[in-house]
């Protein structure tokens, strides 16, 4: 009888390695994750690329088990990157993991290393032997509002993961708690308020947030995940908002229109909207640019606007086929006869929200229904405030 074995020399019928990434900027609560997997996962191993210690020749790698940690040598620092080095490096390692016998592979991101770039690289791995088993954000809640609210960049903070690194600390850490479908707890030596809590958990409202400390911990890490899901989820015209909630002093104000924003006035109104909540998200569209889809991505006072494509109702109907099927589907959901799929949709959440003075700062930034009824084409003569901030108009 003869085998057929892959590149690294497994069978071809062996089952794929499980494999998990646990991110997250709380360095303790991320070990304290990491830790229960391997104690409650026989033969689990965890892999670990230190960015922060990255030579002129590589990035030193880390594994450990239930029975302590070990080096691993370093992966090579090939194009003077160390975050491409990780990804480069990743998948050749985590097949030898699995050569070697791993049950599990927890793939403890670096600090400020965003899971959604790593999860799309792993599950695009199907053919190589491995299998996403679960992306997990660990989380202490006591942090919450010192990290979401946080107005340094990560290279001031000491988290860039390169020098050319321009992300800031709070962006980064909401993302990574909005794109996990489990959210580990472990507390530090600060107690977590009610506040807190309810941050976490308007934030990320779609996760499973799991004490890691409690039971049940590993089957919710390795439970599945889905890129291609988590994408759309993320996308600002499929995104996955959280809905209205008001607890704990903590409100999130879902603010939802038709009409197009004027471009100067929301320019003008800029700051006082990025500072109006420690995190607000979502999409938009202005007057002078009718065809482009505009995100929204604020947190810790700073505010970043961008191109995301164009607008179904821009595009001729031949171009639908071209789209993703989620993306038709949402529009088809939300169609306005006049609008098409354009609308305005941002979420804001943070703790003492003035919701009234926010809305009526969002509803100012409208074009007035004597403008609109103006037309297309005098909409495009409005002003161009935002030409700096955008890529060009569709």
């Amino acid at each position: 009888m003869t085998s057929t074995t892959g590149k690294h020399g497994r069978d071809a019928g062996h089952p794929a390695l499980p494999v998990v990434l646990v991110a997250g900027l709380h360095a303790d609560a991320r070990a304290a994750a990491v830790g229960r997997l391997l104690r409650d996962v026989p033969g689990s191993v965890a892999l670990h690329y230190d960015l922060g210690a990255a030579g002129p020749l590589g990035v030193p790698r880390r594994l450990r088990d239930a029975a302590g940690e070990r080096s691993d040598g370093e992966a090579p620092l090939l194009r003077g990157c160390a975050c491409c080095a990780l990804r480069d490096d990743l998948v050749p390692r985590l097949e030898r993991l699995a050569d070697e016998g791993a049950s599990l592979a927890v793939v403890e991101l670096w600090d400020s290393v965003e899971p959604r770039p790593m999860a799309e690289l792993l599950a695009r791995t199907a053919d190589e032997g491995l299998r996403l088993a679960g992306v997990v954000t660990a989380v202490d809640p006591a942090l919450v509002m010192p990290y979401l609210a946080c107005a340094d960049s990560l290279a001031e903070a000491g988290f860039a993961a390169a020098p050319t690194d321009q992300r800031m600390v709070a962006d980064t850490w909401a993302r990574q708690v909005e794109y996990a479908p489990v959210l580990a707890c472990a507390a530090g030596p600060e107690p977590a308020s009610a506040a807190d809590h309810a941050v976490l958990a308007q934030l990320q409202p779609f996760a499973r947030q799991i004490d890691v400390a409690g039971p049940g911990f590993a089957a919710a890490a390795t439970g599945g995940f889905d890129a291609e899901a988590a994408a759309a989820r993320q996308h600002p015209a499929t995104v996955l908002l959280p809905p209205p909630a008001c607890w704990a002093g903590v409100t999130t104000v879902v603010w939802r229109h038709r009409r197009p924003f004027h471009p100067g006035r929301l320019y003008d109104a800029l700051e006082e909207l990025a500072c109006a909540a420690p995190r607000s998200r979502g999409r938009f569209w202005l007057a002078d640019r009718p065809g482009s889809l505009l995100s929204w991505d604020a947190a810790g006072g700073a505010v970043c606007v961008d191109n995301a494509g164009p607008w179904l109702a821009a595009l001729p109907d031949a171009a639908w086929d071209l789209m993703p099927p989620v993306r038709r589907a949402a529009a088809a959901m939300d169609w306005d006869p006049g609008y098409g799929d354009r609308s305005q949709l941002l979420a804001f959440t943070g703790p003492g929200l003035d919701a009234a003075r926010l809305c009526e700062v969002l509803s100012s930034c409208l074009l007035t229904e004597a403008e609109c009824a103006a037309g297309l084409e005098t909409w495009r003569g409005v002003g161009s405030a935002f030409d700096e901030l955008l890529a060009p108009a569709f």
